[in-house]
């Protein structure tokens, strides 16, 4: 597999080697030992979710308190979605520069988000699969949201398809909103994680 790391700092694009025949395909889209030599630590696994999205359902920005965060490897089982992660790590040199990878089920791509950074995603097909492998287990109280239309964000999302959000996402605050209620991530407090993680190595 072949690791692109992305624009936003700690994200990473995954590009599996598939193995095809008249039977089908074959693929390894998760290896241990890859991802620690790609990004420098290994992924403690907590939580595993799939999620089953209409056309233009829109998942995020969502994020989770540091420490201990959640990081997200997150992979397309059928249809497509346009992926995105956002630096949202107040103090980071790229502090609100996103960016997006299509996972789909042909290239079978997969997107590594660290803890720290905001993820989104806008269903492309019907009944679009996604399947996350999650650092840490789902905790409402650390859980926060910044709107996926906020436009100092800019998310380019695809003309021609309809965001579909959930209440919940349709009422978040925008990253400025965010920022000066002081929910989003230090991203000091980030790299320091990181470089716990990288020490248990």
């Amino acid at each position: 597999m072949h690791f692109r790391e992305l624009a936003v700092p700690d994200a990473w694009e995954i590009t599996p080697r598939q193995h095809g025949d008249d039977r089908g395909v074959f693929l390894e889209w998760f290896r241990r030992d890859a991802f620690t030599d790609a990004v420098g630590h290994p992924l403690a696994l907590a939580q595993a979710n799939t999620s089953v999205s209409a056309r233009g359902a829109v998942r995020g920005i969502h994020f989770a308190q540091v420490p201990p965060g959640q990081a997200k490897y997150v992979t397309c089982l059928s249809g497509a979605v346009l992926d995105v992660v956002v630096d949202i790590r107040v103090g980071s040199p790229t502090f609100g520069t996103w960016d997006s990878v299509t996972l789909d089920d042909a290239a079978r791509r997969a997107v590594y988000v660290a803890e720290g950074l905001g993820h989104v995603f806008m269903a492309l097909t019907g009944d679009a699969v996604l399947s996350y492998l999650c650092s840490e287990g789902y905790d409402p109280g650390r859980e926060h949201g910044v709107h996926p239309l906020d436009p100092d964000v800019g998310i380019d999302w695809p003309a021609g398809i309809e965001p579909l959000l959930s209440p919940k996402d349709e009422t978040a605050p925008t990253l400025r909103e965010a920022e000066d209620a002081g929910l989003l991530p230090s991203y000091d407090e980030c790299r320091r994680y990181y470089a716990a993680l990288r020490s248990t190595r």
